[in-house]
């Protein structure tokens, strides 16, 4: 009843952060704070969007409109304090699959559907197993999203001739191949100068905004020196100034089936990015997010996104991470965030006519090298043949075939490891007992002491000590080890002193026990059944007068030696 009682509510779990800061207090040194935090972010979430948008297959503009609208909702309704919204490289190579497949009409459907799931998720208070999702399988899509990212901007990096680019890697880089006698110099220059400018001033001066001034040296150079390379203008026309009046996609029974799938792989990416990322915020601050409140704000954010002409919305680990350092106080840096990007495209929105998308590849391939993880990668690798296992299938799904399939298959192989390595961990001990005063004083590893078959002193009771999570996987061992038992003895006690979890397998098997010493005239004594435990066997019939249950092994040894009934049962316990 008292675990009941210290559940929280639902108030507690999906009232937005926002509201938690406004109450603890909110004054001017904070708000302060926010807004400098805000416009850093603002500073490095500007080329980034656009960049985002470019490699994805669509206009830049729908990269602003996407930080701006979605990240304002996952600020203000989000469970995080510090969590900064927008479009994620990590989704790059599924949107611009979805705009090949449906267009951007379709893409925008995907994009609210997506949102609804995602919204679902966290009502349903599906946002806690997220955080089962093992850290081979992060490591290795996150290093498989850094390869295709990378891929997808050589183009632009060497300012290649290429009408049409395949979305596939090994295509796609044939078609690099075949195309690399079109090379640009002016286009190499730019790309290497803004990525060489990116990494000094991260390296010499951390605290400026390197992304800004790589693609503005990048691009007052282009313009003095009149370089021949492609701009945001010469290829896009430019961007608004304005945010356009929202609208709804088009919609149809038809159309939401077709593009399904891709709204399904958008909502579990987004749970995976948006949830990471608010435990990287976490890492840094020492505070805690409610993870089912983000997912809902993360789905408001993506409902609302489409609407406007936005792309998907999830938590950006860069982002945010910038915001922390930056000194946020709390979800009004975000909110900030995308105001002063609102301001930079109503007011300097012809100037990002002038940007090289050599300087954007740039800008991306500095992020792709940065979310790839090389160290934990390697780390993994040599960790352990399982680890590794996990680590290469989902890195080279996530390349070759599907990002939702490598998380899939990856998830899938870490369970049947961990199920694997589970069922070697149970242990089933037969043994006769002894009289208490000649047990020896050592004990094992967990406290107990051990049976001494040598000093047993009643070979008609056999004692069978299970140890470890009793559950499916474990639960074929057991039966085989309970079956070679021998039949000699009158009674059995099955001490589950060591097992804190039995699943209905499990029971079933010690059913089938129960059953056929019921055929041979054996009594059965379980002693040190957790209340959990207890309740999981009477459901699958493992129930007096069958069998007996005992709090303690003594007093099971103590019943079935001199075979008379006690109160002592499990409602003691």
């Amino acid at each position: 009843m008292a675990l009941a009682e210290a559940r929280p509510g639902f108030a507690e779990l999906y009232t937005p952060k926002l509201v938690t800061i406004l109450k603890e207090g909110y004054g001017l040194a904070a708000l302060k704070a926010d807004a400098i935090s805000g416009l850093t972010v603002a500073i490095v979430a500007l080329p980034l969007s656009m960049a985002i948008a470019i490699a994805s297959g669509v206009t830049p503009d729908r990269g602003l409109y996407t930080s701006i609208i979605g990240g304002f909702i996952v600020s203000a309704l989000g469970g995080s304090r510090f969590q900064i919204g927008g479009p994620a490289g990590a989704f790059i190579v599924l949107v611009s699959a979805t705009v090949a497949q449906h267009g951007v009409d379709g893409l925008l459907l995907a994009t609210l559907l997506s949102g609804l799931m995602l919204a679902a998720v966290g009502l349903l208070g599906l946002g806690t197993f997220i955080k089962y999702i093992p850290y081979p399988v992060t490591v290795g899509f996150t290093a498989g999203i850094a390869v295709i990212i990378l891929a997808s901007q050589i183009k632009d990096l060497f300012g290649l001739a290429l009408d049409k680019e395949p979305g596939a890697l090994l295509p796609k880089l044939q078609a690099i191949a075949g195309a690399l006698p079109t090379i640009s110099l002016p286009a190499v220059i730019v790309a290497a100068t803004t990525i060489g400018i990116i990494v000094a001033i991260r390296r010499y001066r951390p605290h400026w905004p390197a992304f800004i001034i790589g693609v503005t040296v990048a691009a007052v150079g282009t313009a003095l020196l009149g370089l021949p390379i492609e701009t945001i203008g010469t290829r896009f026309g430019g961007i608004p100034q304005t945010l356009p009046m929202p609208r709804l996609p088009e919609i149809s029974w038809a159309r939401a089936v077709v593009v399904l799938p891709n709204a399904v792989s958008f909502a579990l990416l987004g749970c995976i990015e948006s949830l990471l990322s608010a435990v990287v915020a976490d890492s840094m601050t020492g505070r805690r997010h409610r993870s089912n409140c983000e997912l809902v704000a993360q789905g408001l954010a993506n409902i609302a996104s489409p609407l406007f002409g936005g792309i998907c919305v999830t938590g950006n680990i860069a982002r945010t991470a910038t915001n922390v350092r930056s000194g946020a106080r709390g979800p009004v840096s975000g909110m900030l965030h995308s105001l002063f990007l609102l301001a930079f495209m109503l007011i300097a929105a012809p100037l990002a006519s002038y940007i090289p998308l050599a300087a954007l590849a740039g800008v991306l391939a500095v992020v792709a090298w940065n979310m790839a993880e090389k160290y934990q990668f390697l780390t993994l690798v040599r960790a352990s043949r399982g680890d590794a296992v996990v680590l290469l299938v989902t890195f080279l799904l996530v390349i070759f075939r599907d990002l939702t399939e490598g998380i899939l298959v990856g998830f899938a192989i870490s369970a049947l490891l961990f199920v694997h390595r589970m069922a070697h961990a149970v242990e089933v001990q037969n043994a006769q007992p002894v009289a208490e005063e000649d047990k020896p004083d050592t004990v094992n590893g967990n406290g107990r002491k051990p049976y001494d078959v040598a000093l047993a002193t009643d070979p008609d009771i056999a004692v069978i000590r299970i140890s470890g999570a009793f559950f499916f996987g474990a639960s074929a061992a057991v039966g085989a080890a309970l079956d070679r038992i021998g039949e000699h003895p009158r009674a059995f006690i099955i001490d589950l002193t060591a097992v804190s979890v039995i699943d209905s397998t499990a029971a079933t098997t010690i059913e089938g026990f129960v059953r056929k010493a019921e055929r041979r005239g054996a009594a059965v004594c379980i002693a040190g059944a957790t209340r959990t435990v207890h309740r999981t066997l009477l459901i699958h019939g493992v129930r007096p007068p069958r069998v007996r249950f005992r709090k303690e092994l003594a007093n099971a040894v103590a019943l079935v030696r001199h075979d008379r009934p006690t109160t002592d049962t499990i409602a003691a316990i």
